[in-house]
């Protein structure tokens, strides 16, 4: 190796990096717009903007006002969006039945979106979560969570879905053999073209906090939160095992879930199975960084550098709150 590199004095690679149109030539990985996924917020009502106060400038949206931000989505060229939900108190239930009711918010938001913007791609979670008065991904019986049971419901939700418009399902849950029932059901019901992209990798993370007051799901989990199905944060080896078997489930492409702590996690993935790998950059991520940066001890530059690190990572692509502020960056420049 060092024969190959050479020695300095004859090696300098300082070279490279002296002036911006070398720097340009030689970067190996570049961040574009094709490489972002926005998630959205949407809530019942009209006119509605709520600001989530854990999230600095990221806010809840009715319908309507959801649309303007999917227009935003479109004009700066993000190839999709992904839709979570806040459900009112009263309509969720323990089995979280509104999950596959045809008419809930997230078909309606679907429906209005391919209305005005049949381009964009949207992606739907499949999981109870938002849905459950408990705020669990799945069916709790005599306090465990029933990971077959839940099978039946997140079946039934990912069909309101497809039938809605959503053009990815992804399932959020971490219910083992939910890629398989999933993909059989889209098959059978004529959906076989339907992608699915599986949170193959999710850890039970303490940065999910902001999130979960964005859609009101963190209350009531319990003291071991949800350790029983979300892999354990020391792990590595083991999303390994739970990236191959949703593939041969029939994903088509898969997630790590949070994003920066687990850049290890992606490398790892990318290459050894060489299939479509995404990141999250998650909520308690986000807010770390823009919280920082309003209050000026970090710059905006950090944004960039980050996401720059999902990419040396190996991901194909990341869903992150700053979508749209880096999109239009891009597009400046």
């Amino acid at each position: 190796m060092s024969n190959i590199q050479g020695k300095f004095p004859n090696t300098r690679l300082r070279r490279n990096r002296m002036k911006e149109f070398s720097r340009r030539l030689v970067a190996e990985n570049n961040l574009s717009t094709d490489d972002l996924i926005l998630p959205l917020f949407v809530c019942e009502g009209n006119n509605v903007e709520d600001p989530i106060k854990s999230m600095p400038g990221v806010s809840r949206y009715s319908i309507d006002k959801l649309l303007n931000k999917v227009e935003e989505a479109v004009r700066f060229s993000i190839p999709a969006i992904a839709i979570f939900p806040q459900i009112e108190p009263s309509l969720k239930n323990a089995e979280g039945s509104l999950a596959y009711d045809e008419k809930n918010l997230v078909c309606r938001s679907i429906k209005n979106i391919k209305k005005e913007f049949s381009g964009i791609g949207i992606i739907c979670d499949v999981a109870l979560d938002p849905f459950t008065d408990h705020g669990h991904d799945g069916l709790v019986i005599n306090d465990i969570i029933d990971n077959d049971k839940t099978l039946d419901i997140l079946e039934k939700q990912a069909l309101v879905q497809v039938h809605a418009g959503c053009d990815v399902i992804a399932p959020s849950d971490m219910m083992d053999g939910r890629v398989g029932r999933i993909r059989k059901v889209l098959d059978s019901n004529s959906f076989q073209d339907t992608l699915i992209l599986s949170y193959a990798a999710k850890y039970a993370s303490a940065f999910y906090g902001p999130f979960r007051d964005a859609i009101g799901s963190g209350a009531k989990l319990g003291k071991d939160g949800k350790l029983t199905y979300q892999m354990d944060p020391s792990n590595s080896d083991e999303a390994l095992r739970e990236v191959a078997l949703d593939i041969n489930e029939g994903a088509d492409m898969v997630m790590v879930k949070p994003g920066m702590p687990y850049l290890d996690i992606i490398s790892k993935i990318k290459s050894e199975f060489k299939v479509p790998t995404f990141a999250y950059q998650v909520s308690g991520e986000y807010s770390m960084i823009k919280e920082s940066i309003n209050k000026g001890w970090l710059s905006e530059k950090v944004i960039m550098e980050s996401l720059l690190s999902f990419k040396r990572a190996g991901a194909n692509g990341i869903l992150t709150y700053f979508a749209l502020e880096i999109a239009k960056k891009l597009k400046d420049e």
